[in-house]
């Protein structure tokens, strides 16, 4: 008779690094904001995400330039939730937090 197939745990793990955590979560952003910067005549700095990945939970700060004027909270709320999404659907990793700090405001040019 056949041996039965290992169970997921006996064939080991998978590891992914915090850099890919964190380049997915920066994709997040970008598509999450993009209606708003195609309206603009400016545009900032491409998001920097850092990652934490602990006992198989992932906590993401994002580090964005936003435009101003524009609602920055609701800009804020749409950034988290794409990023929690996204990286939680395509790792299988739960995330626990994602925190946006915002580094700069980028004014719309006059015209």
């Amino acid at each position: 008779m056949a041996a039965a197939a290992a169970a997921p745990a006996a064939r080991g793990r998978l590891r992914i690094a915090d850099r890919v955590y964190a380049r997915l979560a920066e994709q997040a952003v970008r598509q999450a904001l993009a209606d708003e910067w195609a309206r603009r005549s400016t545009t900032a700095a491409p998001p920097r995400a850092s990652v934490l990945v602990v006992g198989g939970n992932a906590r993401i700060t994002l580090h964005l330039e936003l435009p101003y004027p524009a609602d920055l909270a609701e800009l804020s709320r749409i950034a988290r939730d794409a990023v929690a999404d996204h990286v939680s659907a395509l790792t299988g990793t739960p995330v626990l937090s994602v925190a946006v700090l915002v580094e700069r405001l980028v004014p719309a040019v006059a015209s």
